[in-house]
Formats: structure tokens, C-alpha cells, sequence
């Protein structure tokens, strides 16, 4: 009984955590800040800012990566917060298709 109890307090613990991190924002930036986006905790894309400078016809691979690069970086930052704060909740147990 105390088990289930447990199991029902962490899942509440969970879905609190969760909706608060789906709404945070995570910025970053590449090309020493030519390109930033912002994603919120559910790896959403949210929000993407393209410097007029670094926009070059002849050159549009370097946008590209400058682009690509920033996304990853701010969903691995996302990714990362998320796991980490599942993690304290769960004890650091790996509880499988919960985040």
C-alpha cells in the first residue's frame, strides 16, 4: 500500500514537472548570434531570428548550418533540462516512454 502511494505521488510529481517544463523556452544561437532560435521543453520549435547580414545568396549551405546548428543546440538543451529534472523526481530510476 505505502508502494502505491509512492508510485501515485511521483506520478503527481510528474505531470506538475512536466507541464512546467513544456513551457519553458530554451534559446541559443550560432555564428556568434547571426542565427538564434528558441524551443520550448517539448522540443517545439518556437522561434527562429536570422541576421539580414549573414543571409548571402551565393552562399546559402553556411545559412543552412548556421541554422541547423543552432536547433540542435537549443533541443539538446531542452532535452538535457527535461531528462535531468525527470530524473530527480524518478530517484534516477529509467522508467521506460516517460520522457
Amino acid at each position: 500500500n505505502q508502494m502505491m502511494k509512492q508510485a501515485q505521488q511521483m506520478q503527481t510529481k510528474m505531470g506538475a514537472l512536466q507541464k512546467e517544463l513544456d513551457v519553458k523556452e530554451f534559446e541559443a544561437s550560432s555564428g556568434g548570434g547571426m542565427v538564434s532560435v528558441k524551443v520550448n521543453g517539448k522540443q517545439e520549435l518556437l522561434d527562429i531570428k536570422i541576421n539580414k547580414e549573414c543571409v548571402d545568396p551565393e552562399d546559402v549551405e553556411m545559412l543552412e548550418e548556421l541554422v541547423k546548428t543552432a536547433v540542435s543546440t537549443a533541443m539538446k538543451e531542452s532535452q538535457d533540462t527535461v531528462s535531468r529534472a525527470m530524473s530527480k523526481v524518478t530517484g534516477g530510476m529509467n522508467i521506460p516512454g516517460l520522457f
